[in-house]
């Protein structure tokens, strides 16, 4: 990447006035950031409750750093009728304005739909919520593990006649994020060829419903209820993990020619042509027996020997690993999907680097995760308010300024 560090990022010169909390919306907002965009974050007095959540070091949570890079903290008391005339003026001179509300809280604070058009009418707006802004659930309050629940995605997860199981992430949450973060960059790029902002909604049951993928499609063509498979694929066999000498391995023969050749590296490449597995409709029906046969060979070697075998015949297969081997894997290194950031006040914090590689204009950290407020004074002062005017609403109450310098300095990235 060397030789472009003077080209712009993506998303340079966007502003985007972020009013969300927890996880949904700083994770849409943070992507956003990490493209170039500048993110005000606007927080409430005692701030964005995840900043007491999670592991804390030196009383500073980590699981707020990994959400909030690349962002500033402005406090201003929104419930007060001067703290959102400031917000009026900050979404003045915006590009975007995100919330995690439910539908209509933004409307009751007084920026509906037509006052937003009003203030600016190139503002893209963007909500992340539980259910959508029609239907009977609009009002419901919604958390990951409710929207979990009712999409059906329990339902798939875990192993046959066991209890519908969660995912352990708060997928839902991350997939409303990533969806809102897709969605302002084309209604942005919508403005540019259409001269207008537009809104963006992404809800956490939709997202969780669109991830369905083939058990989706598999019951709409069949009206079938998937069932439960843990491990094994609900309509690939065989497909699954396989138990080597010192573990399991995953091995994912998608097709009958990759299939052929798994077999062929067990030595049982027979099967394929034996009248009770040479089809896929048949090697289903037996899935168990069929299994019971590869694992019979692959407790002959251990993991490594097999994965070093099955690459080498073009197989897919991984060991599987535990989060700390995952996160310390020489791929995980070589892809500097561990990074670490200098936090003012608070040392070094390590956190998960860039899904997205963009080798002309490559995602940085401009800013560590910013002190609740650092940035209220800088981010009013460029806005236009006048130090006096900055002086008076924070003797008022209505804004508030971090005392200190903790996370205000711009970050400074290691190598993993």
């Amino acid at each position: 990447m060397a030789g472009h560090t003077a080209l712009r990022p993506p998303l340079d010169g966007i502003r985007v006035i972020d009013l969300s909390r927890v996880l949904s919306g700083p994770f849409c907002t943070m992507l956003l950031g990490d493209m170039g965009a500048e993110i005000v974050k606007i927080e409430p007095e005692k701030g964005d409750p995840i900043r007491e959540q999670g592991a804390m070091r030196d009383g500073f949570s980590w699981y707020y750093a990994a959400f909030n890079r690349n962002k500033k903290s402005v406090v201003i008391d929104l419930y007060s009728e001067s703290g959102r005339a400031v917000l009026k003026r900050l979404v003045a001179g915006a590009d975007v304005l995100v919330d995690n509300f439910r539908p209509g809280v933004l409307a009751q604070m007084g920026f509906d739909k037509s006052r937003l058009e009003a203030i600016n009418s190139r503002l893209v707006t963007a909500n992340i919520n539980g259910f959508g802004s029609t239907g009977p659930y609009v009002d419901r309050p919604a958390f990951d593990f409710i929207t979990q629940a009712m999409s059906g995605l329990m339902s798939v997860n875990g192993a046959e006649g066991d209890a519908p199981m969660r995912v352990a992430q708060p997928i839902t949450d991350l997939v409303a994020g990533l969806y809102c973060a897709f969605g302002i960059v084309n209604a942005l790029r919508a403005r540019d060829l259409n001269g207008r902002g537009q809104h963006v909604e992404t809800a956490m049951m939709n997202s969780a419903l669109s991830m369905m993928a083939y058990l989706a499609s598999e019951f709409l063509a069949t009206g079938r209820e998937p069932v439960r498979t843990g491990n094994d694929h609900p309509l690939v066999a065989p497909y699954g993990l396989y138990k080597a000498i010192d573990g399991e391995i995953a091995v994912a023969p998608s097709n009958d020619v990759i299939l052929r050749r798994f077999l062929d590296v067990l030595g049982l490449g027979l099967l394929m042509e034996d009248e009770r597995y040479d089809s896929n409709s048949k090697r289903f029906a037996r899935r168990a027996e069929l299994n019971a046969l590869l694992n019979a060979r692959t407790r002959l070697d251990t993991q490594e020997a097999w994965i070093r075998k099955l690459n080498a015949a073009g197989v897919p297969c991984g060991r599987v690993q535990d989060l700390k081997e995952a996160l310390e894997d020489p791929q995980t290194v070589a892809q500097e999907m561990v990074i670490e950031v200098d936090q003012p006040g608070h040392g070094v914090v390590r956190m998960l680097g860039f899904p997205v590689k963009l080798y002309g204009t490559p995602c940085t950290v401009r800013l560590p995760a910013p002190g609740l407020g650092a940035h209220t004074r800088e981010v009013l002062s460029e806005a236009g308010f006048p130090a006096k005017e900055i002086a008076e609403l924070e003797a008022e109450g209505v804004i508030t300024a971090m005392v200190g310098t903790a996370g205000q300095d711009d970050a400074r990235r290691r190598s993993p």
